[in-house]
């Protein structure tokens, strides 16, 4: 369903899927209307969590005919969503808490030399660690479960290995809204297609929601503001598949972290994985013609493709299984969106909250976080409520529910 959020600014090819329940905020809404407007822009979708970014909207999704705009992917390139559905967890309450302190402090592959992983993963992907001396055993056993890379970039071969320093990075959470977190599965909407990929009522999921650290910034930086044609893009796309293949690596290791928490990370003990990227550029349809499909934000959901919109710490995420939709760009929501600012997050919630408040949820789930600033940045009153957020995208017809998560441990260091 379409709102009345200033939708008057938007040109004919734009649109806005939010509810009225769903609070947009106006500059957002100018912000898509801006870059709908830019030449050759033939589709623009905001989707319910839309915000305003600097200078581009978040939660958004554009179609250009025959240009591709390295600013609308952002600085974190590969950003996206690992989901690990489980059947058993060996650990929860305090002792899961105890041993995800220790799994998920410091770096995450110490005995690994920087460069070497790099140079593996930003060939290969998460594949790649398993040509790596140093690597535990149980995370290449993961790695070697991973399927043959599919999609438009699966034989584009990635671009010149960037800084070895990017390296050491792998397998850390990073900023921002990103987090790692394990949940227990709640409400299962669609029985068939939630045991697809392993999930079922009493089970458990690890959620990694992380990009490609320093890579996708210095990417970012590179390209800048320029306009591309499919003619003069192939270097870009090198340097942007080399970052979304670190980016997928590094969920991979960081849900290997926590399931090493659980005692569950080894193949036999996952019932079912997938992992979605939210910020990047791919050739697609719009109107059923050629084009190129940025995504900022915006979580992939292709036909049957399942999908994470995720909630806050606070909110349970919701799998979804996609529609195909093209008036939605066969996309959906990242997440519940924010109703504020970092700054005026933290400024409202010093106000309201101790910092020992922020341990617990009000749902019971406990929080382990090293930066007193990301505990008041990211509460979870400063997002939107979720369920209208996923009733939006129901009522436009782009996805269905599937299963939902509810934290139990949320992991930001």
């Amino acid at each position: 369903m379409e709102t009345a959020h200033n939708i008057e600014v938007l040109p004919e090819h734009a649109r806005l899927i939010a509810d009225p329940e769903v609070w947009i905020e106006g500059e957002a809404v100018d912000q898509l209307a801006r870059i709908a407007r830019m030449p050759g822009c033939v589709r623009a979708v905001g989707l319910p969590d839309l915000h305003a970014g600097p200078g581009f909207p978040i939660g958004a999704a554009f179609a250009f005919r025959d240009a591709i705009h390295p600013g609308l992917v952002g600085g974190d390139v590969g950003c996206g969503v690992r989901v690990v559905a489980l059947p058993r967890a060996k650990a929860t309450g305090d002792t899961l808490e105890r041993r995800a302190l220790d799994t998920t402090a410091g770096r995450a592959l110490p005995d690994v030399l920087p460069g070497a992983v790099l140079e593996a993963v930003w060939r290969l992907g998460p594949r790649g660690l398993c040509e790596v001396r140093g690597v535990p055993d149980s995370l290449a056993a993961l790695a070697a479960e991973e399927p043959d890379e599919v999609g438009p970039y699966a034989t584009l071969a990635s671009g010149e290995t960037p800084d070895v320093e990017y390296g050491s990075a792998l397998g850390s959470v990073g900023g921002g809204n990103h987090f790692l977190e394990a949940s227990r599965v709640g409400k299962i909407a669609d029985k068939e297609a939630a045991a697809s990929v392993g999930l079922k009522r009493g089970g458990f999921a690890v959620l990694a929601h992380s990009g490609s650290r320093g890579l996708g910034k210095a990417i970012a930086t590179k390209w800048g503001h320029a306009v591309l044609t499919p003619q003069s893009a192939t270097p870009y796309l090198q340097d942007l598949i080399g970052a979304v293949r670190f980016a997928r690596a590094n969920r991979l290791v960081l849900c290997w972290r926590l399931l090493t928490a659980l005692g569950a990370a080894r193949p036999g003990r996952i019932s079912g994985f997938f992992d979605v990227t939210h910020n990047t550029v791919e050739p697609g349809l719009a109107d059923g013609a050629p084009a190129w499909i940025h995504r900022k934000g915006a979580a992939p959901a292709a036909l049957e493709q399942l999908t994470a919109v995720l909630g806050s710490r606070g909110a349970p995420t919701w799998i979804m299984a996609g529609a195909g939709c093209g008036h939605a760009l066969c996309s959906v929501a990242h997440g519940a969106g924010r109703r504020m600012n970092r700054s005026e997050a933290v400024e409202k919630m010093r106000a309201r909250y101790r910092r020992t408040d922020f341990r617990r949820t009000a749902t019971g789930g406990r929080v382990i976080c090293d930066d007193p600033r990301l505990l008041y940045a990211e509460h979870p009153d400063v997002y939107k409520d979720i369920e209208p957020v996923i009733a939006s995208l129901e009522g436009a017809g782009a996805a269905r529910r599937v299963a939902s998560l509810l934290p139990m441990l949320t992991v930001k260091r």
